[in-house]
């Protein structure tokens, strides 16, 4: 009888501790791609490839908490050095943090659940990879506004930049029209003051900085040609 008791308080003993230890974290790490141009979400152990500057918004969807304490950190570290000397650490349920240089990343998340008798359980994550690509930059020739669908605007091809001047000025020094991170996708259209400037050779200066720390330093002449058309090279119309 004595035995069997015994045998009760320890089922009874696992049976609480699984409830009380019920606890746990789903976190999950989203982004949004310019590769893609959608938005990237990640799971633990996952590995995902993009360009800088990469912000990351961190979740840690703390499951099961009701009634007891838990500590959040969040540790962003370079893969080749390993998480004990982390480039970042965050004491938050949620964060925040962009990346703007080339390399590999890991991101973990540490919580540390506290019952109402100071017994605790941590809960470690496995690792997210994020690796930043390297960075590059190269702006055409010219291009035709001439509404074809085809080289309408002038874009700068540029991957994992993050910072980023340019300015386009006529023959005679007259600044026509600016781009920085916040418009560059957009390109130049060809217009000024709302009309479109008449074909010839006009000049861009860029000043960009990659990810991996590259400097770009380009002055070049771009040639606007809204009378041309591509079937003109493949005896179209």
């Amino acid at each position: 009888m004595k035995e069997l008791s015994r045998y009760a308080l320890l089922i009874s003993f696992f049976v609480t501790s699984s409830f009380v230890w019920s606890q746990s974290a789903s976190p999950v790490i989203s982004f949004y791609s310019v590769d893609d141009e959608s938005e990237v979400e990640m799971t633990e152990g996952e590995s995902q490839t993009a360009q800088a500057p990469l912000e990351l918004t961190c979740k840690s969807n703390i499951s099961d908490a009701d009634g007891y304490n838990y500590t959040c950190e969040w540790r962003f570290f370079k893969s080749q050095i390993g998480e004990e000397s982390p480039v970042l650490t965050r004491f938050e349920e949620n964060t925040s943090y962009t990346l703007t240089e080339s390399g590999s990343y890991g991101v973990k998340l540490y919580v540390t659940f506290t019952d109402g008798s100071n017994n605790t359980l941590e809960y470690e994550s496995d690792v997210f990879t994020i690796i930043i690509s390297e960075s590059s930059l190269t702006c055409p020739d010219g291009f035709s506004p001439n509404g074809d669908g085809i080289n309408d605007v002038l874009k700068i091809d540029y991957q994992s930049i993050v910072k980023l001047e340019a300015s386009i000025f006529n023959r005679w020094g007259k600044k026509l029209y600016s781009m920085d991170l916040h418009n560059v996708d957009a390109g130049w259209d060809g217009m000024q003051g709302g009309k479109y400037v008449k074909d010839g050779v006009y000049f861009i200066n860029i000043n960009a900085v990659g990810s991996d720390g590259v400097e770009y330093k380009i002055k070049k002449a771009i040639n606007v040609l809204k009378g041309f058309n591509e079937t003109d090279e493949t005896g179209g119309k």
